[in-house]
């Protein structure tokens, strides 16, 4: 008998100790059914579009750049995979009635929790991109401190930093959000 309760202790410990290195799904916005396809291909091709769309400035005057939910997902996915400590992880990007919808997984100790970042993107007079984080959604998780103001200079660097050396002299006319595509216009000043 005593070797029966022994087994049944050393049973419940080992499912305890397992259960305590596992994490733990507390929830949160749910991501939509539709998953964006990521690829090092599609963030290979948006480097390219983005060299061409400035050589294409620099020789004509005007900038047209779009880029598709895959491109940008890949591009988050990659960039987010060289962060020892990421603020998210399984990203995925959607370009969808004017705004930038992010989604992904929040991890704070044990928990883990589904995060939606809603974005918007416009052009100031000055043609400069204006990024404004509209609401985010880490479920029962505290958002980290100072969330709004980071993500807001990560995508504004993001913009200016494609344009590359174009930027001097060079001045957005819009930022065009719809069915799965973002896409920039502007021109040489």
């Amino acid at each position: 008998m005593k070797t029966n309760q022994s087994i049944i202790i050393l049973v419940l410990i080992s499912l305890l100790t397992a259960s305590l290195a596992c994490t733990i799904q507390a929830g949160g916005p749910e991501y939509p059914e539709t998953r964006v396809p990521i690829s090092t291909e599609s963030a290979l091709t948006l480097e390219e579009q983005i060299k061409a769309a400035r050589t294409a400035a620099a020789q004509s005057g005007t900038l047209s750049l779009s880029v598709s939910e895959s491109q940008l997902t890949s591009l988050v996915a990659a960039t987010l995979s060289k962060d020892e400590t990421p603020l998210i992880t399984e990203p995925q990007v959607y370009l969808r009635d004017g705004k930038i919808e992010i989604y992904g997984k929040a991890t704070q100790g044990i928990l883990q929790a589904n995060v939606r970042i809603v974005i918007s993107a416009t052009v100031d007079a000055t043609g400069q991109p204006v990024i404004e984080v509209i609401s985010t959604d880490f479920g029962p998780l505290p958002a980290p401190e100072g969330l709004n103001k980071t993500i807001s200079g990560l995508i504004r660097e993001a913009f200016t930093g494609a344009l590359g050396p174009a930027a001097i002299g060079f001045r957005l006319q819009s930022i065009t959000i719809t069915d799965g595509n973002l896409t920039l216009t502007g021109r040489t000043k």
